[in-house]
């Protein structure tokens, strides 16, 4: 009789062109360029092929554009679910009032629900951004999860590397010194728990997976760097990886984006961004290759059935919010 797998979430940030030409500081994001109606498809279509639900998190301001409904509408139609990433994906969204934060939510929670005929309760803040007062927030809302939390120790670095090879002024860096947040986001947990606020409720939290003991990201991205270096040598991360959350029972949560599967050579806007001198195709290749791979090791589902499989028997825990 088969071993019954650990289960694992997999979840897309829809973030669009123009986003990533925001946070780096591009000229003309004002006008939204978008590749959704090139990229949507094609993940659609892999995850035909591979037999796959997931969970795609989409920018607010991108379902408030007519143009992007019947893109966005096809998510739906092909099986998938859609939550929230807030409405103008600013990465410094923990640093806004808590009535600024309801109303960034409030106004994705309406576009999205006008572009594809549904209402979302899960949310993943831009930038991997959060506070107590957006916890707050969400359970308010009866949101079922965050999932804005990225247990890591090199989040510093990471901000470090992408402002200087952004195009930001002083002042911008300044309102964006939040982004990824700081060294001691390695301290939270790995594992799903309870976030215990301070209005004496609760709302699950479920971090985007780092590697246990380590700590060291592995999603997709950081599969896609490594393969630029050694296909083989990715394999063995990820493998390494799942071996790590067997051995401590931690039930991954899998991050994906756009440009995994995009390369320069669709959007050279966005040449700027690691990973965008591997070409498409083989983007493709690699993307296929981890997915198969998580597939065999684990049975993937969607982020609410995730969180539904473990919402009952979650051992709650209290690290406290910020």
């Amino acid at each position: 009789m088969a071993k019954k797998k650990i289960p694992a979430s997999i979840s897309l940030d829809l973030d669009d062109q123009w986003s990533y030409m925001k946070v780096h500081g591009d000229e003309g994001w004002e006008t939204f360029p978008s590749y959704l109606d090139v990229v949507v498809p094609i993940f659609l279509d892999v995850f035909d092929r591979l037999d796959i639900k997931i969970t795609f998190f989409v920018v607010g301001q991108d379902a408030a554009i007519e143009k992007n409904h019947k893109v966005l509408k096809s998510i739906i139609d092909r099986g998938h679910e859609i939550g929230n990433h807030s409405f103008h994906h600013e990465s410094w969204l923990k640093t806004y009032s808590k009535e600024k934060i309801e109303a960034e939510i409030e106004m994705a929670e309406e576009a999205i629900v006008k572009a594809t005929g549904k209402r979302t309760n899960m949310f993943r803040g831009p930038g991997f951004s959060w506070s107590s007062d957006l916890l707050e927030v969400l359970q308010k809302r009866n949101y079922i999860f965050d999932a804005s939390t990225l247990p890591t120790y090199i989040s510093p670095l990471m901000r470090r590397y992408y402002f200087a090879k952004s195009k930001l002024t002083k002042e911008q860096k300044e309102s964006r010194k939040e982004l990824f947040g700081s060294f001691k986001e390695g301290f939270y947990p790995l594992k799903p728990y309870f976030w215990k606020l301070e209005n004496n409720t609760k709302l699950l939290e479920i971090p985007v997976t780092t590697m246990p003991f380590f700590k060291l990201p592995f999603h997709q991205s950081y599969l896609l760097f490594i393969s630029g270096k050694s296909k083989w040598l990715m394999k063995f991360y990820l493998r390494f990886a799942i071996l790590m959350c067997k051995i401590t029972q931690t039930p991954p949560s899998y991050l994906l984006h756009p440009l995994d599967l995009i390369g320069g050579d669709d959007v050279p806007q966005l040449a700027f961004f690691p990973g965008m001198d591997i070409k498409s195709e083989k983007k493709l290749e690699v993307f296929e290759t981890a997915l198969q791979i998580l597939k065999k090791n684990f049975e993937l589902l969607p982020m609410s059935a995730f969180a539904k499989n473990f919402t009952a028997n979650l051992k709650e825990k209290t690290p406290g919010a910020n």
